[in-house]
């Protein structure tokens, strides 16, 4: 006799959700997730580092709930004494990290169940891990965004150092990588300076959209509790509310943003790093880096290699690749959440880790540079970086500029085959160009002279890059 099939049996109503994830996700389900697709839908070992966030978020959200007679008093300070056990236990290394739970938000009210009961369940309330998950990764964002602009004022601040040091060393400027017209060193250095106080700009400007509040935007439609969201808001000095809930859980354009700012800031390292490389090489011989920021070779005992600049323009085409993945992670989501977005975090922090490092590191590395001025100068006159003085001393004479240019031209060719700078041609040589040249052309033709004619704003003569260094200074606040 054939025996009937027998149905499972159900189970009973659990009585701490959370506690119970490894049998079931809820009561809906009948069966537990398997331990890969837990390895890999779980997100707890890498969003950890939101707890800080995930508890502020939470208080915020628990006073809130408390003020708006959502949840009495009692449980309100039930939540707080939690939370302030989970802080301790966090900082001492002491809580349990739980891949059944997920993420850093479920792990956080599990245990915070497990400790102050019922309270911990009526946390949850008006909200959805959709807008805890968006509030928490913004939080966190803005506190690196104020770390990361602290950091570029202090590389800001070495680069200026190092300008205010070297206003009269004579560098010669490059278009082409050929030498084209001599340049004050610290005019140079101040390139950089106004790319990273850009950079720094763009942060400030970023934080302003970082810094909205999803949460009560619930899983995508809002909450039929009655929140009072421009409290929490307030409470967690955020400059806005996110206007529509299913914008609010959906969209990363915020860490998207700031990735960009990032890219930017790591693409102008790479340009520095460049640049630092090419002039440590015997080839220019025209800085040297600390040996701290320095490796030797494996084989070759001479060498001494820039491996802080290299792995930077390395560590560059890491960020703007995050950037992309971020870009590609976004463009095709349908409103609203979707799990897509978990992937969000992994680069978001690694972008931040590395602009950080990076930095740090050149903040410090900068300040090691040692200059060699007597390189820079022979650089500069083996490449007729005069040649435009010649040209507009001319036209001041009254020549056309497209006629100059094409006297200094046949000016350039005849000290190339003599084998001279244009200085070292004799007055009568160069009069045989052209008539109007006369004996003050000289004062022109140095490298110092091409310097100190440049004095207009944005130029590069002396007078000018210390009116900019000042300038630097005041608003950096620099006290040096």
């Amino acid at each position: 006799m054939s025996s009937k099939p027998t149905s499972a049996p159900i189970a009973a109503p659990s009585d701490n959700q959370l506690a119970n994830k490894s049998q079931a996700w809820s009561a809906l389900f009948s069966e537990p997730m398997s331990d890969l697709v837990k390895r890999y839908t779980s997100s707890v070992f890498f969003d950890k580092r939101l707890w800080l966030a995930d508890i502020t978020g939470s208080l915020a959200h628990a006073e809130m709930l408390a003020a708006q007679g959502i949840i009495n008093s009692t449980d309100h300070a039930s939540i707080q004494s939690g939370m302030a056990t989970i802080r301790a236990e966090i900082e001492a290394g002491a809580f349990e990290w739980k891949l059944d739970l997920e993420d850093v938000h479920l792990n956080i009210e599990a245990r915070l169940t497990a400790l102050v009961g019922d309270a911990g369940k009526r946390l949850h309330t008006g909200r959805s891990r959709n807008d805890q998950v968006a509030t928490d990764v913004r939080l966190w964002l803005r506190g690196e965004i104020d770390l990361i602009g602290d950091l570029l004022t202090e590389l800001q601040k070495s680069l200026l150092a190092l300008a205010e040091k070297n206003v009269d060393v004579i560098l010669p400027g490059f278009t082409h990588l050929q030498v084209a017209q001599p340049v004050s060193f610290g005019h140079h250095m101040l390139a950089y300076v106004e790319m990273f106080s850009r950079d720094a700009e763009r942060m400030q400007d970023v934080r302003r959209r970082v810094n909205r509040l999803p949460l009560g935007a619930a899983a995508l439609a809002g909450t039929s509790y009655p929140l009072d969201r421009e409290r929490v808001a307030k409470t967690l000095g955020m400059e806005g509310v996110c206007q529509n809930s299913l914008d609010a859980v959906s969209d990363r354009d915020f860490a998207i943003e700031f990735t960009a700012a990032a890219s930017l800031a790591m693409v102008h390292i790479s340009r520095l790093s460049e640049e630092l490389i090419l002039w440590m090489s015997q080839s220019f011989g025209f800085i040297d880096i600390a040996d701290r920021f320095c490796t030797g070779s494996s084989i070759m005992p001479q060498k001494k290699n820039p491996d802080v600049p290299e792995l930077a323009r390395g560590k560059t085409g890491r960020v703007v690749g995050h950037l992309m993945g971020l870009i590609t992670l976004m463009k095709g989501q349908p409103l609203a959440y979707n799990k897509d977005n978990q992937e969000d975090k992994e680069p978001l922090f690694d972008t931040v880790d590395t602009l950080k490092d990076t930095l740090r590191i050149f903040a410090e590395m900068v300040g090691g540079i040692t200059v060699k001025p007597e390189a820079m100068e022979r650089a500069a006159l083996r490449g007729y970086a005069t040649a435009t003085d010649l040209a507009d001393y001319m036209v001041k004479k009254g020549l056309a500029f497209r006629d100059a240019h094409e006297v200094v031209a046949h000016a350039v060719k005849t000290a190339i085959a003599k084998g001279v700078d244009l200085s070292e041609l004799s007055l009568a040589e160069l009069q045989a160009f052209n008539g109007k040249i006369e004996a003050d052309v000289f004062e022109c033709l140095s490298l110092r002279g091409s310097l100190n004619a440049r004095n207009i704003l944005g130029g590069t003569a002396p007078a000018q890059v210390r009116a900019q260094i000042a300038r630097h200074s005041a608003r950096l606040g620099n006290t040096n």
